[in-house]
């Protein structure tokens, strides 16, 4: 059964709101895969994932080719992974909207007239069971 954002658990915006880095996963022009540990940020409302980054990195590259991406992060027994179409976002406001939401998670971000925003439609969400709604924390042993 497919996840979306709706089935996120209190448990899941609670942890999509710690400071936890994460990995980033996009896809290279010869089809091989480029994993790279980021900080990201999720708009459950908008269905975005966004990661900021420098304009020409390889991940800003992978992006702007369009395909599929991923982003998760694991915390103990505690992870998520959320994944879906990939694009480049340029313009003034999109990155200033990701600045802003990267400095609610992280910090705020150092100025750059490079950065640039990778941004992932997220249609799929998987996760441990815990971060969905209608599944039982687990219980220590």
């Amino acid at each position: 059964m497919a996840r979306t954002m709706a089935d996120l658990s209190p448990e899941a915006h609670e942890f999509l709101a710690e400071y936890h880095l994460g990995t980033l996963s996009t896809v290279r022009r010869d089809g091989s895969p480029h994993v790279v540990a980021v900080g990201f940020t999720i708009d459950t409302d908008g269905g975005l994932a966004r990661v900021i980054t420098r304009r020409g990195s390889q991940k800003a590259r992978n992006a702007e080719r369009g395909g599929r991406a991923a982003v998760s992060h694991v915390d103990r027994g505690r992870w998520l992974t959320f994944e879906g179409p990939v694009r480049l976002l340029t313009d003034e406001a999109a990155v200033r909207e990701g600045e802003r939401r990267y400095g609610l998670r992280y910090r705020v971000p150092q100025p750059n007239p490079e950065r640039v925003v990778v941004a992932i439609e997220v249609d799929r969400v998987m996760g441990s069971a815990q971060m969905f709604t209608g599944a039982e924390t687990p219980r220590p042993h």
